[in-house]
């Protein structure tokens, strides 16, 4: 195992981070983990050394913390656990405590080591800002429950550094990272920005969800033709190692065989080792899935704010994803689960007004319903606009 130094602690962490969200579970029920299985992949993960284990109140319908709780029985002192604050379940500031002291519970400990605000946003962070749980935080540093505090985005680069910018004594964050993604939320702009601070870095999301580990068609070729080796979620894996500001990357791992897989990975990790022509195969990667996308979009955020308060950039990215991929599944889950009903392709009233602004000329207005009718109401997919 690789280890990298933590931001501005004294604490060397595992490059390999341990995803504690998908786990494998009986009878397709997500709240109900398979233990025995997790147990095993926990034991192998600590004897490859592996000393960072990520979870979150709300992973697994709650069931996440207490799974990892017992798992780590008896070895707790060898790993630093971190986990989240559901943010969208704080209505007032007490709720703070009264949720960190359940983590602290379920997982049969006194104390968290990395504590994160969970998926902050422009509108969450108004809430922690209103809330004062910053204050919370740090009474709970001061009295011992958690140690380092931090917080876990999805939104754009100006929220970011909004965030970033708003409390000076943030530990670590946590960024959707990965070959595909370095314009996407903070992106590598927001990753060195963070690092600049001495905030210590932790990547989720190093395979878009797996996807980056399939075995495309289009890809095959790009990357039998590579003197070196790998599949491709190796390939994927070593491109975030291969960040200097990366402390951390986590895998959200579902069976032992992964978790096999990414320690032989891990060992293998460096900084800046790729050389220029691995560099260059991988953009050309990148290029071919994105050459896939039937909506050319850039995610330049030109076209917002919508006067419907639409995501535009998120929907068409969901809806590009279908043909990227051959994922109709995963991203009908993803535009159903996760964005906002507020910010909806089906919010769209057709007023046009994004039309002018995008540099690409896209038919915004047009691709919208389309976009509802394929992942909202489950339509046939079509690869392009009739």
């Amino acid at each position: 195992m690789q280890y990298r130094k933590f931001g501005k602690t004294d604490w060397q962490t595992s490059v390999l981070g341990f995803g504690y969200m998908r786990l494998p579970t009986i009878g397709g029920d997500s709240g109900k983990i398979d233990q025995e299985k997790a147990e095993e992949m926990v034991n192998t993960a600590i004897e490859g050394g592996v000393n960072y284990f990520d979870t979150a109140y709300v992973y697994h319908e709650q069931n996440s913390e207490t799974s990892l709780g017992k798992a780590l029985k008896g070895q707790r002192d060898k790993v630093h656990i971190a986990t989240k604050l559901p943010i969208w379940l704080c209505k007032e500031s007490a709720d703070f405590d009264r949720m960190l002291d359940e983590e602290l519970e379920r997982l049969q400990t006194d104390h968290i080591d990395n504590y994160l605000l969970h998926a902050l946003n422009k509108n969450s962070w108004e809430t922690v800002k209103k809330l004062n749980l910053i204050e919370r935080g740090e009474a709970a540093i001061a009295d011992g429950r958690i140690h380092n505090l931090g917080f876990s985005f999805h939104d754009n680069l100006e929220t970011f550094k909004n965030i970033v910018d708003g409390y000076d004594k943030w530990d670590f964050c946590q960024i959707q990272y990965n070959y595909l993604d370095t314009e996407v939320q903070a992106g590598t702009e927001g990753l060195q920005y963070a690092a600049n601070r001495g905030i210590a870095i932790v990547i989720m999301e190093p395979l878009r969800g797996g996807k980056l580990a399939l075995d495309l068609p289009p890809t095959r070729p790009l990357w039998e033709s590579a003197p070196q080796k790998r599949t491709p979620a190796d390939w994927a894996l070593q491109w975030v190692w291969n960040h200097p500001e990366v402390a951390v990357l986590l895998s959200g791992m579902s069976t032992l065989e992964q978790v096999q897989q990414n320690l032989v990975s891990a060992s293998q990790s460096k900084v800046n080792a790729l050389s220029k022509e691995e560099l260059v195969l991988i953009n050309q990667v990148k290029d071919t899935l994105n050459s896939r996308s039937p909506i050319p979009c850039t995610a330049c955020e030109y076209c917002l704010p919508c006067p419907s308060g639409v995501n535009i950039p998120r929907n068409i990215d969901v809806y590009n994803r279908v043909a990227m991929f051959d994922d109709i599944e995963g991203s009908t889950t993803e535009y159903t689960k996760f964005i906002d009903d507020a910010q909806k392709a089906a919010q769209c009233i057709q007023c046009d007004e994004c039309l002018s602004k995008c540099p690409q000329s896209i038919e915004i207005s047009s691709w919208m319903p389309v976009i509802e009718d394929v992942l909202g109401k489950n339509q046939p997919y079509q690869m392009t606009l009739k």
